[in-house]
Protein backbone atom coordinates (compact mmCIF):
# COMPACT_ATOMS: atom_id res chain seq x y z
CA UNK A 1 0.00 0.00 0.00
CA UNK A 2 3.19 2.35 -0.11
CA UNK A 3 2.87 2.73 3.41
CA UNK A 4 -0.72 4.26 3.18
CA UNK A 5 -2.61 3.21 6.60
CA UNK A 6 -5.90 1.96 4.80
CA UNK A 7 -7.17 -0.02 2.61
CA UNK A 8 -7.71 3.17 0.71
CA UNK A 9 -10.28 1.64 -2.85
CA UNK A 10 -12.18 -0.41 -0.45
CA UNK A 11 -12.29 2.42 2.15
CA UNK A 12 -13.62 5.27 -0.42
CA UNK A 13 -15.95 2.49 -1.39
CA UNK A 14 -17.75 1.42 1.87
CA UNK A 15 -17.22 4.63 3.81
CA UNK A 16 -20.64 6.11 1.69
CA UNK A 17 -22.21 2.96 1.91
CA UNK A 18 -21.69 2.35 5.39
CA UNK A 19 -22.71 5.79 6.33
CA UNK A 20 -25.94 5.20 4.28
CA UNK A 21 -27.27 3.07 6.39
CA UNK A 22 -26.68 5.30 9.78
CA UNK A 23 -29.40 7.85 8.13
CA UNK A 24 -32.58 5.80 9.57
CA UNK A 25 -30.99 6.25 13.31
CA UNK A 26 -30.72 9.95 12.60
CA UNK A 27 -33.70 11.94 14.86
CA UNK A 28 -34.76 14.12 12.09
CA UNK A 29 -38.09 14.17 10.83
CA UNK A 30 -38.05 17.16 8.00
CA UNK A 31 -34.43 16.62 6.71
CA UNK A 32 -32.17 19.47 7.59
CA UNK A 33 -29.53 17.19 10.01
CA UNK A 34 -30.11 14.43 7.14
CA UNK A 35 -29.01 16.85 4.12
CA UNK A 36 -26.04 17.98 5.95
CA UNK A 37 -24.83 14.48 7.43
CA UNK A 38 -24.51 13.21 4.02
CA UNK A 39 -23.00 16.23 2.42
CA UNK A 40 -20.41 15.97 5.07
CA UNK A 41 -19.86 12.06 3.87
CA UNK A 42 -19.17 13.40 0.74
CA UNK A 43 -16.84 15.94 1.12
CA UNK A 44 -14.98 13.45 3.46
CA UNK A 45 -14.75 10.69 0.64
CA UNK A 46 -14.28 12.92 -1.99
CA UNK A 47 -11.29 14.33 0.68
CA UNK A 48 -10.06 10.94 0.71
CA UNK A 49 -10.38 10.20 -3.25
CA UNK A 50 -7.82 13.75 -3.66
CA UNK A 51 -5.49 12.85 -0.88
CA UNK A 52 -5.43 9.07 -2.18
CA UNK A 53 -4.73 10.55 -5.90
CA UNK A 54 -1.92 12.90 -4.77
CA UNK A 55 -0.18 10.70 -1.63
CA UNK A 56 -0.33 7.55 -3.29
CA UNK A 57 -1.36 6.96 -6.87
CA UNK A 58 1.88 7.48 -9.51
CA UNK A 59 1.02 9.10 -12.62
CA UNK A 60 4.34 7.60 -14.24
CA UNK A 61 3.14 4.29 -13.90
CA UNK A 62 0.50 2.80 -16.10
CA UNK A 63 0.29 -0.30 -14.41
CA UNK A 64 -2.96 -0.99 -11.63
CA UNK A 65 -1.78 0.47 -8.41
CA UNK A 66 -3.40 0.59 -4.81
CA UNK A 67 -4.10 -3.35 -5.29
CA UNK A 68 -6.06 -4.83 -3.30
CA UNK A 69 -7.52 -8.69 -3.39
CA UNK A 70 -9.12 -10.36 -0.64
CA UNK A 71 -11.38 -13.70 -1.31
CA UNK A 72 -14.50 -13.04 -0.85
CA UNK A 73 -16.86 -16.06 -2.55
CA UNK A 74 -13.85 -18.41 -3.34
CA UNK A 75 -16.63 -21.25 -4.31
CA UNK A 76 -17.28 -19.19 -7.35
CA UNK A 77 -14.06 -17.20 -8.07
CA UNK A 78 -15.35 -14.02 -6.50
CA UNK A 79 -12.48 -12.06 -5.47
CA UNK A 80 -12.84 -8.32 -3.85
CA UNK A 81 -10.25 -7.27 -6.15
CA UNK A 82 -9.73 -3.15 -6.87
CA UNK A 83 -6.87 -1.11 -8.57
CA UNK A 84 -6.54 1.83 -10.42
CA UNK A 85 -4.63 3.11 -13.27
CA UNK A 86 -4.52 5.84 -16.00
CA UNK A 87 -7.90 5.37 -17.24
CA UNK A 88 -9.95 4.41 -13.92
CA UNK A 89 -8.26 7.05 -11.78
CA UNK A 90 -9.94 10.50 -13.29
CA UNK A 91 -13.44 9.01 -13.50
CA UNK A 92 -12.92 7.84 -9.81
CA UNK A 93 -11.83 11.80 -8.85
CA UNK A 94 -14.95 12.80 -11.38
CA UNK A 95 -17.68 10.60 -9.66
CA UNK A 96 -16.31 12.16 -6.62
CA UNK A 97 -16.76 15.42 -7.44
CA UNK A 98 -19.80 15.52 -9.08
CA UNK A 99 -21.56 13.07 -6.83
CA UNK A 100 -20.59 15.46 -4.39
CA UNK A 101 -21.53 18.68 -5.86
CA UNK A 102 -25.12 16.51 -7.00
CA UNK A 103 -24.96 15.83 -3.03
CA UNK A 104 -25.46 19.79 -2.37
CA UNK A 105 -27.57 20.82 -5.58
CA UNK A 106 -29.91 18.62 -3.56
CA UNK A 107 -30.47 21.32 -0.26
CA UNK A 108 -34.65 21.60 -1.47
CA UNK A 109 -35.44 18.07 -1.59
CA UNK A 110 -38.51 17.93 1.03
CA UNK A 111 -40.11 14.35 -0.06
CA UNK A 112 -38.84 11.47 1.92
CA UNK A 113 -35.27 13.69 2.39
CA UNK A 114 -34.14 10.22 4.56
CA UNK A 115 -34.42 7.92 1.47
CA UNK A 116 -33.01 10.16 -1.17
CA UNK A 117 -30.15 10.72 -0.17
CA UNK A 118 -29.37 7.00 1.26
CA UNK A 119 -30.08 6.01 -2.20
CA UNK A 120 -27.80 9.21 -3.41
CA UNK A 121 -24.72 7.31 -1.00
CA UNK A 122 -25.20 4.18 -1.91
CA UNK A 123 -25.04 5.31 -5.66
CA UNK A 124 -21.80 7.24 -4.73
CA UNK A 125 -20.34 4.02 -3.93
CA UNK A 126 -21.57 2.13 -6.68
CA UNK A 127 -20.11 4.21 -9.15
CA UNK A 128 -16.42 4.22 -7.57
CA UNK A 129 -17.20 0.71 -7.42
CA UNK A 130 -17.36 0.13 -11.27
CA UNK A 131 -14.13 2.16 -11.92
CA UNK A 132 -11.86 0.31 -9.34
CA UNK A 133 -13.20 -3.20 -10.07
CA UNK A 134 -10.31 -5.74 -11.08
CA UNK A 135 -12.57 -8.88 -10.56
CA UNK A 136 -15.23 -9.35 -13.76
CA UNK A 137 -18.00 -10.57 -11.68
CA UNK A 138 -17.11 -7.66 -9.07
CA UNK A 139 -17.75 -5.25 -12.12
CA UNK A 140 -20.48 -6.79 -12.80
CA UNK A 141 -22.15 -6.40 -9.53
CA UNK A 142 -21.47 -2.87 -8.71
CA UNK A 143 -22.52 -2.09 -12.47
CA UNK A 144 -25.66 -3.65 -11.28
CA UNK A 145 -25.75 -2.35 -7.88
CA UNK A 146 -26.04 1.59 -9.25
CA UNK A 147 -28.63 0.64 -11.48
CA UNK A 148 -30.98 -0.03 -8.39
CA UNK A 149 -30.77 3.68 -6.62
CA UNK A 150 -31.07 5.52 -9.72
CA UNK A 151 -34.85 3.75 -11.16
CA UNK A 152 -35.91 4.84 -7.21
CA UNK A 153 -34.62 8.17 -7.21
CA UNK A 154 -36.20 8.55 -11.10
CA UNK A 155 -39.43 6.98 -10.45
CA UNK A 156 -40.30 8.94 -7.00
CA UNK A 157 -38.74 12.12 -7.44
CA UNK A 158 -39.00 12.89 -11.03
CA UNK A 159 -41.41 14.84 -12.68
CA UNK A 160 -45.08 13.69 -14.33
CA UNK A 161 -43.84 10.99 -16.31
CA UNK A 162 -41.30 9.26 -13.93
CA UNK A 163 -42.60 6.20 -13.75
CA UNK A 164 -42.77 5.66 -17.93
CA UNK A 165 -38.96 7.18 -17.65
CA UNK A 166 -37.63 4.72 -14.57
CA UNK A 167 -39.23 1.97 -16.13
CA UNK A 168 -37.89 2.22 -19.65
CA UNK A 169 -34.11 2.79 -17.86
CA UNK A 170 -34.46 -0.40 -15.62
CA UNK A 171 -35.40 -2.26 -18.57
CA UNK A 172 -32.80 -1.14 -20.99
CA UNK A 173 -30.15 -0.98 -18.70
CA UNK A 174 -30.70 -4.43 -16.65
CA UNK A 175 -31.80 -6.06 -19.84
CA UNK A 176 -28.32 -4.98 -21.45
CA UNK A 177 -26.25 -5.83 -18.29
CA UNK A 178 -26.78 -9.66 -18.98
CA UNK A 179 -24.88 -9.14 -21.69
CA UNK A 180 -21.85 -8.51 -20.13
CA UNK A 181 -22.58 -11.37 -17.30
CA UNK A 182 -22.58 -13.77 -20.22
CA UNK A 183 -19.55 -12.46 -21.71
CA UNK A 184 -17.75 -12.73 -18.61
CA UNK A 185 -19.16 -16.11 -17.96
CA UNK A 186 -17.73 -17.79 -21.67
CA UNK A 187 -14.55 -15.77 -20.74
CA UNK A 188 -13.63 -16.78 -17.43
CA UNK A 189 -14.59 -20.80 -18.35
CA UNK A 190 -12.59 -20.71 -21.46
CA UNK A 191 -9.56 -22.67 -21.37
CA UNK A 192 -8.07 -24.86 -18.11
CA UNK A 193 -8.23 -21.90 -15.52
CA UNK A 194 -11.48 -20.45 -14.29
CA UNK A 195 -10.95 -17.23 -13.10
CA UNK A 196 -13.03 -14.15 -13.23
CA UNK A 197 -9.48 -11.61 -12.53
CA UNK A 198 -9.27 -9.18 -15.57
CA UNK A 199 -4.94 -9.34 -15.46
CA UNK A 200 -5.92 -12.95 -15.76
CA UNK A 201 -8.21 -12.96 -18.20
CA UNK A 202 -6.00 -10.63 -20.59
CA UNK A 203 -3.46 -13.16 -20.54
CA UNK A 204 -5.45 -16.22 -22.43
CA UNK A 205 -5.21 -16.96 -25.70
CA UNK A 206 -9.07 -17.05 -27.14
CA UNK A 207 -9.92 -18.06 -30.52
CA UNK A 208 -11.15 -15.37 -32.42
CA UNK A 209 -15.26 -16.60 -33.00
CA UNK A 210 -15.25 -16.56 -29.02
CA UNK A 211 -13.72 -12.84 -28.53
CA UNK A 212 -16.26 -12.02 -31.55
CA UNK A 213 -18.93 -13.27 -29.36
CA UNK A 214 -17.85 -11.60 -26.11
CA UNK A 215 -17.06 -8.36 -27.51
CA UNK A 216 -20.47 -8.31 -29.35
CA UNK A 217 -22.28 -8.67 -25.67
CA UNK A 218 -20.39 -6.26 -24.47
CA UNK A 219 -20.41 -3.73 -26.54
CA UNK A 220 -24.30 -4.12 -26.41
CA UNK A 221 -24.03 -3.57 -22.72
CA UNK A 222 -21.81 -0.70 -22.69
CA UNK A 223 -23.81 0.76 -25.65
CA UNK A 224 -26.64 0.84 -23.81
CA UNK A 225 -25.06 3.15 -20.96
CA UNK A 226 -23.19 5.10 -23.16
CA UNK A 227 -25.49 5.41 -25.03
CA UNK A 228 -24.77 4.14 -28.64
CA UNK A 229 -27.56 4.50 -31.34
CA UNK A 230 -29.98 3.15 -31.81
CA UNK A 231 -30.06 1.73 -27.94
CA UNK A 232 -30.44 5.42 -26.96
CA UNK A 233 -33.91 5.98 -26.29
CA UNK A 234 -33.93 5.83 -22.92
CA UNK A 235 -31.88 8.70 -22.24
CA UNK A 236 -34.02 12.06 -23.14
CA UNK A 237 -36.86 10.20 -21.18
CA UNK A 238 -34.39 9.97 -18.30
CA UNK A 239 -33.27 12.94 -18.12
CA UNK A 240 -36.49 15.00 -19.01
CA UNK A 241 -38.15 13.52 -15.50
CA UNK A 242 -35.20 13.06 -12.97
CA UNK A 243 -34.59 15.79 -10.76
CA UNK A 244 -31.24 18.14 -11.31
CA UNK A 245 -28.42 16.28 -9.20
CA UNK A 246 -29.98 12.61 -10.66
CA UNK A 247 -29.45 14.38 -13.83
CA UNK A 248 -25.97 15.71 -12.69
CA UNK A 249 -25.03 12.49 -11.62
CA UNK A 250 -26.49 10.41 -15.14
CA UNK A 251 -24.90 12.68 -17.33
CA UNK A 252 -21.83 13.30 -15.38
CA UNK A 253 -20.64 9.76 -14.60
CA UNK A 254 -22.71 6.67 -15.44
CA UNK A 255 -22.32 7.45 -19.27
CA UNK A 256 -18.68 7.15 -18.83
CA UNK A 257 -19.38 4.20 -17.60
CA UNK A 258 -20.25 2.54 -20.83
CA UNK A 259 -17.17 4.46 -22.31
CA UNK A 260 -14.96 3.06 -19.72
CA UNK A 261 -15.99 -0.39 -20.17
CA UNK A 262 -15.57 -0.42 -23.59
CA UNK A 263 -11.79 0.79 -23.29
CA UNK A 264 -11.05 -1.72 -20.42
CA UNK A 265 -13.16 -4.61 -21.80
CA UNK A 266 -13.42 -4.40 -25.49
CA UNK A 267 -9.98 -3.26 -26.43
CA UNK A 268 -7.88 -4.81 -23.27
CA UNK A 269 -9.09 -7.89 -22.95
CA UNK A 270 -10.38 -8.16 -26.86
CA UNK A 271 -7.82 -6.61 -29.20
CA UNK A 272 -8.35 -9.15 -31.67
CA UNK A 273 -11.70 -8.44 -32.09
CA UNK A 274 -11.85 -5.05 -31.56
CA UNK A 275 -9.87 -5.16 -34.86
CA UNK A 276 -12.38 -6.30 -36.99
CA UNK A 277 -15.12 -3.93 -35.11
CA UNK A 278 -13.21 -0.90 -34.62
CA UNK A 279 -14.53 0.43 -38.18
CA UNK A 280 -18.24 -0.52 -36.71
CA UNK A 281 -17.58 1.97 -33.79
CA UNK A 282 -16.07 4.79 -35.97
CA UNK A 283 -19.43 4.77 -37.63
CA UNK A 284 -21.71 4.44 -35.06
CA UNK A 285 -19.80 7.14 -33.36
CA UNK A 286 -20.37 9.48 -36.79
CA UNK A 287 -24.00 8.20 -36.54
CA UNK A 288 -24.52 9.49 -32.83
CA UNK A 289 -22.49 13.31 -33.72
CA UNK A 290 -24.79 14.13 -36.33
CA UNK A 291 -27.80 11.90 -35.87
CA UNK A 292 -27.77 13.57 -31.62
CA UNK A 293 -27.48 17.06 -33.05
CA UNK A 294 -30.34 16.84 -35.58
CA UNK A 295 -32.05 15.11 -32.80
CA UNK A 296 -31.60 18.46 -30.52
CA UNK A 297 -32.86 20.72 -32.96
CA UNK A 298 -36.45 18.91 -32.61
CA UNK A 299 -36.41 18.90 -28.84
CA UNK A 300 -38.60 22.08 -27.48
CA UNK A 301 -38.19 20.60 -24.17
CA UNK A 302 -35.01 22.13 -22.13
CA UNK A 303 -33.66 18.83 -21.07
CA UNK A 304 -34.21 16.69 -23.73
CA UNK A 305 -32.55 19.09 -25.68
CA UNK A 306 -29.30 18.72 -23.65
CA UNK A 307 -30.04 15.02 -23.51
CA UNK A 308 -29.92 15.01 -27.41
CA UNK A 309 -26.75 16.75 -26.98
CA UNK A 310 -25.44 14.20 -24.37
CA UNK A 311 -25.97 11.76 -27.89
CA UNK A 312 -23.88 13.51 -29.54
CA UNK A 313 -20.88 14.37 -27.99
CA UNK A 314 -20.53 10.72 -26.47
CA UNK A 315 -20.11 10.15 -30.40
CA UNK A 316 -16.49 11.63 -30.12
CA UNK A 317 -15.95 8.51 -27.43
CA UNK A 318 -16.60 6.22 -29.77
CA UNK A 319 -14.75 7.54 -32.70
CA UNK A 320 -11.84 7.86 -30.57
CA UNK A 321 -10.99 4.52 -28.98
CA UNK A 322 -11.44 3.04 -32.52
CA UNK A 323 -8.89 5.47 -34.29
CA UNK A 324 -5.76 2.91 -33.47
CA UNK A 325 -3.90 6.39 -32.47
CA UNK A 326 -2.74 6.95 -29.27
CA UNK A 327 -3.79 10.90 -29.62
CA UNK A 328 -7.70 9.56 -30.89
CA UNK A 329 -7.46 7.46 -27.16
CA UNK A 330 -6.24 10.32 -25.20
CA UNK A 331 -9.09 12.60 -27.00
CA UNK A 332 -11.43 9.11 -26.06
CA UNK A 333 -11.02 9.17 -22.50
CA UNK A 334 -10.46 13.61 -22.35
CA UNK A 335 -14.13 13.66 -23.76
CA UNK A 336 -15.67 11.53 -21.31
CA UNK A 337 -13.84 14.00 -18.47
CA UNK A 338 -14.90 17.35 -19.70
CA UNK A 339 -18.52 16.01 -20.83
CA UNK A 340 -18.53 14.73 -17.51
CA UNK A 341 -17.82 17.93 -15.90
CA UNK A 342 -20.30 20.36 -18.69
CA UNK A 343 -23.02 18.04 -19.09
CA UNK A 344 -23.10 18.02 -14.71
CA UNK A 345 -23.07 22.33 -15.13
CA UNK A 346 -25.76 22.26 -17.81
CA UNK A 347 -28.39 19.73 -16.22
CA UNK A 348 -27.77 21.51 -12.56
CA UNK A 349 -27.91 25.02 -13.98
CA UNK A 350 -31.56 23.39 -16.02
CA UNK A 351 -32.69 22.23 -12.54
CA UNK A 352 -32.26 25.82 -11.12
CA UNK A 353 -34.22 27.00 -13.95
CA UNK A 354 -37.14 24.90 -13.35
CA UNK A 355 -37.11 26.16 -10.17
CA UNK A 356 -37.90 29.44 -10.69
CA UNK A 357 -40.30 29.21 -13.54
CA UNK A 358 -41.95 25.49 -13.00
CA UNK A 359 -41.61 24.51 -17.39
CA UNK A 360 -39.19 22.91 -19.45
CA UNK A 361 -40.49 24.08 -22.37
CA UNK A 362 -38.21 26.50 -24.13
CA UNK A 363 -40.97 28.94 -25.13
CA UNK A 364 -42.58 29.14 -21.95
CA UNK A 365 -38.78 30.57 -20.31
CA UNK A 366 -38.56 33.70 -22.79
CA UNK A 367 -37.00 36.79 -21.20
CA UNK A 368 -35.04 35.31 -18.28
CA UNK A 369 -32.06 37.05 -18.89
CA UNK A 370 -33.55 40.24 -17.32
CA UNK A 371 -34.60 38.32 -14.74
CA UNK A 372 -32.39 35.93 -13.74
CA UNK A 373 -28.59 38.06 -14.57
CA UNK A 374 -26.06 35.38 -12.94
CA UNK A 375 -28.04 32.33 -14.23
CA UNK A 376 -28.07 33.47 -17.96
CA UNK A 377 -24.24 34.26 -17.03
CA UNK A 378 -23.74 30.79 -16.13
CA UNK A 379 -25.71 29.12 -18.87
CA UNK A 380 -23.87 30.82 -21.17
CA UNK A 381 -20.27 29.70 -20.34
CA UNK A 382 -21.47 26.33 -19.97
CA UNK A 383 -23.08 26.12 -23.10
CA UNK A 384 -20.26 27.80 -24.90
CA UNK A 385 -18.35 24.89 -23.41
CA UNK A 386 -20.18 22.02 -24.57
CA UNK A 387 -20.49 23.65 -28.43
CA UNK A 388 -16.23 23.78 -27.93
CA UNK A 389 -15.47 27.53 -27.92
CA UNK A 390 -11.55 27.47 -28.01
CA UNK A 391 -10.01 27.48 -24.42
CA UNK A 392 -12.55 25.41 -22.82
CA UNK A 393 -12.44 21.82 -22.15
CA UNK A 394 -14.66 20.50 -25.20
CA UNK A 395 -12.73 21.96 -27.60
CA UNK A 396 -9.23 20.52 -26.96
CA UNK A 397 -11.27 16.75 -26.54
CA UNK A 398 -13.01 17.01 -29.50
CA UNK A 399 -9.84 18.73 -31.56
CA UNK A 400 -7.73 15.43 -30.25
CA UNK A 401 -10.24 12.97 -31.36
CA UNK A 402 -10.42 14.40 -35.07
CA UNK A 403 -6.49 14.66 -34.70
CA UNK A 404 -6.50 10.89 -33.75
CA UNK A 405 -8.80 10.07 -36.85
CA UNK A 406 -6.54 12.32 -39.57
CA UNK A 407 -3.14 10.68 -38.42
CA UNK A 408 -4.75 6.60 -38.30
CA UNK A 409 -2.46 4.74 -41.04
CA UNK A 410 -5.29 1.97 -40.36
CA UNK A 411 -7.95 3.53 -42.54
CA UNK A 412 -8.12 4.38 -45.89
CA UNK A 413 -7.84 8.22 -46.83
CA UNK A 414 -11.33 8.39 -48.47
CA UNK A 415 -13.18 6.47 -45.20
CA UNK A 416 -11.25 9.13 -42.84
CA UNK A 417 -11.80 12.28 -45.28
CA UNK A 418 -15.89 10.94 -45.34
CA UNK A 419 -15.78 10.35 -41.48
CA UNK A 420 -13.89 13.48 -40.57
CA UNK A 421 -16.52 15.68 -43.16
CA UNK A 422 -19.66 14.12 -41.18
CA UNK A 423 -18.48 14.40 -37.67
CA UNK A 424 -17.29 18.40 -38.63
CA UNK A 425 -21.26 18.60 -39.75
CA UNK A 426 -22.39 17.78 -36.47
CA UNK A 427 -20.26 20.10 -34.87
CA UNK A 428 -21.29 22.81 -36.83
CA UNK A 429 -24.90 22.32 -35.61
CA UNK A 430 -23.99 22.20 -32.37
CA UNK A 431 -23.81 26.00 -31.88
CA UNK A 432 -26.95 26.37 -34.34
CA UNK A 433 -28.57 24.28 -31.49
CA UNK A 434 -27.16 25.63 -28.13
CA UNK A 435 -27.20 29.02 -29.52
CA UNK A 436 -31.04 29.01 -30.47
CA UNK A 437 -31.65 27.25 -27.18
CA UNK A 438 -29.77 30.73 -25.16
CA UNK A 439 -31.74 32.76 -27.72
CA UNK A 440 -35.48 31.25 -27.19
CA UNK A 441 -34.87 30.78 -23.28
CA UNK A 442 -33.32 33.57 -22.18
CA UNK A 443 -34.17 36.59 -24.88
CA UNK A 444 -37.33 35.24 -26.51
CA UNK A 445 -40.70 36.65 -25.41
CA UNK A 446 -41.18 37.45 -21.71
CA UNK A 447 -43.60 35.29 -19.26
CA UNK A 448 -45.32 37.29 -17.31
CA UNK A 449 -46.51 34.01 -15.33
CA UNK A 450 -42.53 33.51 -14.25
CA UNK A 451 -42.59 36.51 -12.10
CA UNK A 452 -42.34 35.55 -8.82
CA UNK A 453 -43.21 37.46 -5.33
CA UNK A 454 -41.10 40.03 -5.07
CA UNK A 455 -37.98 38.10 -3.41
CA UNK A 456 -35.15 37.56 -5.62
CA UNK A 457 -35.17 34.37 -8.07
CA UNK A 458 -31.70 34.68 -9.43
CA UNK A 459 -29.37 32.17 -8.62
CA UNK A 460 -27.96 32.28 -4.78
CA UNK A 461 -24.35 31.76 -3.23
CA UNK A 462 -25.02 28.07 -3.27
CA UNK A 463 -25.63 27.57 -6.66
CA UNK A 464 -22.96 29.75 -8.17
CA UNK A 465 -20.62 27.88 -6.09
CA UNK A 466 -21.72 24.41 -7.46
CA UNK A 467 -21.71 25.66 -10.99
CA UNK A 468 -18.14 27.35 -10.46
CA UNK A 469 -16.74 24.08 -9.39
CA UNK A 470 -17.60 22.83 -12.49
CA UNK A 471 -16.52 25.53 -14.87
CA UNK A 472 -13.38 25.84 -13.36
CA UNK A 473 -11.76 22.27 -14.51
CA UNK A 474 -13.26 22.95 -17.79
CA UNK A 475 -11.82 26.12 -18.45
CA UNK A 476 -8.82 25.11 -16.53
CA UNK A 477 -8.21 21.62 -18.75
CA UNK A 478 -8.84 23.80 -22.18
CA UNK A 479 -6.15 26.24 -20.92
CA UNK A 480 -3.81 23.84 -19.90
CA UNK A 481 -4.94 20.08 -21.17
CA UNK A 482 -2.34 18.46 -19.59
CA UNK A 483 -3.89 18.57 -16.26
CA UNK A 484 -5.96 15.96 -17.46
CA UNK A 485 -4.05 14.33 -19.86
CA UNK A 486 -1.22 13.77 -17.59
CA UNK A 487 -2.62 11.42 -15.27
CA UNK A 488 -3.91 9.24 -17.98
CA UNK A 489 -1.59 9.79 -21.45
CA UNK A 490 0.84 7.14 -20.77
CA UNK A 491 -1.55 4.42 -20.10
CA UNK A 492 -4.05 5.25 -23.32
CA UNK A 493 -0.56 4.81 -25.38
CA UNK A 494 -0.17 1.65 -23.78
CA UNK A 495 -3.79 0.65 -24.65
CA UNK A 496 -3.26 1.91 -28.05
CA UNK A 497 0.05 0.22 -29.02
CA UNK A 498 -1.59 -3.01 -27.45
CA UNK A 499 -4.38 -3.05 -29.82
CA UNK A 500 -1.57 -2.19 -32.61
CA UNK A 501 0.77 -5.04 -31.93
CA UNK A 502 -2.01 -7.42 -33.25
CA UNK A 503 -2.85 -5.96 -36.79
CA UNK A 504 -1.76 -8.25 -39.19
CA UNK A 505 2.50 -7.60 -40.16
CA UNK A 506 2.26 -5.80 -43.51
CA UNK A 507 4.66 -7.25 -45.87
CA UNK A 508 8.07 -5.44 -46.96
CA UNK A 509 8.55 -5.32 -50.72
CA UNK A 510 11.74 -4.74 -52.01
CA UNK A 511 13.26 -1.61 -52.39
CA UNK A 512 11.94 -0.76 -56.41
CA UNK A 513 8.60 -2.07 -55.71
CA UNK A 514 6.20 0.30 -55.07
CA UNK A 515 2.81 -2.23 -54.50
CA UNK A 516 1.47 -2.58 -51.44
CA UNK A 517 -0.18 -5.13 -49.30
CA UNK A 518 -3.98 -4.44 -48.06
CA UNK A 519 -4.22 -4.97 -44.55
CA UNK A 520 -5.95 -8.28 -43.98
CA UNK A 521 -8.74 -7.46 -41.48
CA UNK A 522 -12.27 -5.96 -42.32
CA UNK A 523 -15.32 -5.49 -39.96
CA UNK A 524 -18.08 -7.49 -39.88
CA UNK A 525 -20.17 -5.46 -41.98
CA UNK A 526 -17.66 -3.34 -43.47
CA UNK A 527 -16.39 -3.40 -46.73
CA UNK A 528 -12.79 -3.86 -47.06
CA UNK A 529 -12.09 -0.54 -49.08
CA UNK A 530 -11.91 1.09 -45.70
CA UNK A 531 -8.93 0.12 -45.25
CA UNK A 532 -5.65 1.79 -46.21
CA UNK A 533 -2.92 0.56 -48.12
CA UNK A 534 0.14 0.84 -46.92
CA UNK A 535 3.08 1.85 -48.58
Amino acid sequence: MNGFQIPWLTAIIFFPLVAAFAIPLIPDKEGKTTRWYALLIGLINFALIINGFWSNYDITNTQFQLRETYAWVPQIGLNWSLGVDGVSMPLIVLSGLISTLALLASWKIERKPKLFYFLMLVLYSAQIGVFAARDLLLFFLMWELELVPVYILISIWGGQKRLYAATKFILYTALASIFILVAALGLAFYGNHFTFDMAELGLKEYPLGLEMLAYAGFLIAFGVKLPIFPLHTWLPDAHSEASAPVSMILAGVLLKMGGYGLIRMNIELLPHAHIKFAPLLVILGVINVVYGAFAAFGQTNLKRRLASSSISHMGFVLIGIASFTEIGMNGAVLQMLSHGLIAAALFFLCGSAYERTHTLMMDEMGGLAKQMPKIFALFTVASMASLALPGMSGFVSELTVFLGVANSDVYSSTFKVVVIFLTAVGLILTPIYLLSMLRVVFYGKENSNLVLDGFSIDAKPREIFITVCLLLPIIGIGLYPKLAMSTYDLKTVEVAAKVRANLPVVVKQKETSRTASLISFSAPVMAPQILDVRK
